[in-house]
């Protein structure tokens, strides 16, 4: 566990405050987002069961609570989806993938706009040469970085992450139907071999590739803004 690898009850304090962030603020809103676009897709089936809300109360799966904070890994309760609903039948396939990748592109909204807040705040120097505003600099760093991990993590096409979803939209139905034999037969063992990647750290190379992309991409759209309005760049402040 993190806890029994920190140096100091500081550095305690400081993990368990971005955990719990992570279970009462960013998963809430990926969660709510799922929600959200099944219902304007015509399903109000999370909304009837009270998942149409950023309330984290409604969102939080104790169990998973518990692992997020423990060892870095956990969920949240899945958004109930009918795709009966949808207004459209003829592309219901399209509007589940639709309503899973909702999910991952709030984290990215949330790290652009982290980013964004980043670059204003950085356009002052009495932020980012004073002890608070360095504080507050790396809150904003690290709320951008989890949300860009959690949206990447979670588009990995490995079932039950919303990718798998998206990956059923892009293949035949020829491959649709061998891939759900293979995991319906095969369910436990995929379990397993995912959770030892994860805990392996396999997938971290892929995920701090792309979110490096996220990142960047979102850096270079606040530069060029700043330097519409003629505001110092990171350059001009030497980060």
């Amino acid at each position: 566990m993190w806890i029994l690898g920190a140096d100091s009850f500081t550095e305690v304090l400081i993990g368990a405050g971005v955990r719990l962030f992570i279970i009462f603020f960013i998963l809430p809103i990926h969660e709510f987002a799922h929600a959200w676009a099944a219902y304007g897709l015509g399903d109000p089936t999370a909304k009837n069961v009270g998942r149409l809300s950023l309330n984290p109360i409604r969102h939080i799966d104790p169990v998973g609570a518990i692992l997020i904070f423990l060892v870095n890994f956990g969920w949240a309760k899945p958004v109930p989806v009918n795709p009966i609903n949808f207004n459209n039948q003829r592309r219901r396939q399209g509007g589940m993938a639709w309503v899973s990748f909702a999910g991952p592109l709030s984290n990215i909204i949330c790290a652009f706009l982290g980013t964004g807040i980043m670059r204003i705040l950085l356009s002052f120097s009495a932020i980012y040469t004073g002890e608070n505003g360095l504080y507050l600099l790396s809150g904003l760093n690290t709320f951008v970085s989890i949300n860009c991990a959690l949206a990447i993590f979670n588009l990995l096409p490995v079932p039950p992450l919303d990718g798998s979803k998206i990956l059923n939209w892009i293949l035949s139905d020829k491959w649709t139907y061998k891939l759900d034999r293979f995991l319906s037969q095969y369910s436990m063992i995929v379990t397993i071999v995912f959770l030892a990647m994860i805990f392996g750290g396999l997938f971290d190379g892929v995920i701090g590739f792309m979110s490096s992309v996220i990142l960047n991409s979102s850096w270079f759209v606040f530069d060029f803004i700043l330097n519409l309005l003629n505001l110092p760049t990171l350059v001009e402040i030497g980060w």
